[in-house]
């Protein structure tokens, strides 16, 4: 749809639809996605396998699992444990996300990238929240699940997501400071959403042209 620059960072709330957003948009903006295929681009650049990097997605404390990990989830280069911090993780993504960006459009789900990319002029920063109604009907529907089980994976993973994102930018996740645009996907529905933000950022990148 264009030939511009453009990188849209996506944060969302569990159970919005962001996710979905973010793939909508890279398709009509012929943008390259990243959500969970970051982790494998981080696993390339680290060394360490993409199953580490799995089981720490966006988890701000990564010591609590590295011990109980199988040896063959890590790399057999002992220097990597030896030296390895909690910051490692996060750095190696924040390499990817860096990379990928300089090599093309983008569209990247979580993982602070609006953070990461703070000094790139191409970009974007959308946070997708949603009612609690849509978003326990979202999670029920994943998950199979009734909406008091639906209730507590929300609390539980939003919890997670919040302290990572705040432990390494110093912003508020999800408060609209820390945006360029914070939208409802509840009053439009998702494709309604998807409409909406298009629209926002192809003027966006009209006025930028000015």
């Amino acid at each position: 749809m264009t030939e511009k620059k453009i990188i849209i960072n996506i944060g969302r709330q569990l159970g919005s639809g962001g996710r979905t957003i973010g793939k909508i948009l890279a398709e009509r903006f012929n943008c390259s996605f990243y959500d969970k295929e970051l982790l494998n681009l981080a696993a390339k650049e680290s060394g360490f396998s993409e199953k580490f990097f799995e089981q720490n997605d966006e988890h701000k404390k990564f010591f609590k699992s590295l011990f109980h990990l199988h040896a063959q989830h890590v790399s057999d280069n002992n220097f990597y444990i030896n030296k390895f911090s909690q910051e490692s993780l996060f750095q190696f993504q924040a390499e990817a996300i860096l990379k990928a960006a300089k090599e093309g459009n983008c569209v990247f789900v979580g993982r602070c990238a609006d953070y990461i990319l703070r000094d790139n002029p191409n970009a974007i920063n959308i946070f997708i929240t949603a009612d609690i109604k849509f978003r326990l009907m979202q999670v029920c529907k994943r998950h199979e699940c009734d909406e008091d089980t639906a209730l507590k994976i929300i609390n539980s993973k939003e919890s997670i997501r919040a302290s990572y994102y705040n432990y390494y930018t110093g912003k508020k996740w999800g408060y609209s400071q820390s945006y360029d645009l914070c939208v409802d996907s509840s009053k439009l529905g998702i494709e309604g959403t998807v409409d909406f933000l298009a629209y926002y950022i192809q003027e966006w990148l009209k006025r930028k042209e000015e």
